[in-house]
């Protein structure tokens, strides 16, 4: 199924795939009070009442990612990872950055987003390039 030219299910596949990264990484190799610690943010008790929302930010990630394969019009899964790879460093560490210059986020923290958006927009733009 399409909508403006976008494959439906290679972005819901994307975007799953985004989130269980993030899980990994966030939820698996890293303590709470690790995040915490890197973050400079209290843990609060409202945080496990905000996780179904977490699946909202990787969605609309997996979103714009596919627009940019597809306005790119190169298919094919290295072409995909490359738009993912680059967007992660541009996007993903430029967002990032606003928590570490403005806010209270660690440069260890900085590096540790940047690890994740790399990897999860890599992966995911290669299974939306690869699957177009």
């Amino acid at each position: 199924m399409r909508m403006m030219g976008i494959n439906l299910l290679a972005v819901l596949a994307a975007g799953i795939a985004i989130y269980l990264i993030e899980y990994v990484i966030f939820a698996q190799l890293m303590t709470p009070a690790q995040y915490v610690e890197m973050s400079g943010y209290p843990q609060t008790g409202d945080a496990m009442a905000r996780m179904p929302f977490g699946v909202i930010p990787p969605l609309f990630s997996a979103i714009g990612l596919a627009f940019a394969i597809k306005w790119r019009n190169k298919p094919g899964l290295m072409a995909g990872l490359a738009v993912g790879v680059m967007l992660g460093i541009l996007f993903g560490l430029g967002g990032s950055l606003y928590s570490f210059v403005y806010g209270p986020n660690t440069p260890t923290m900085v590096l540790v987003s940047l690890g994740h958006f790399v990897v999860a927009w890599g992966v995911a733009g290669a299974i939306l390039g690869a699957w177009k």
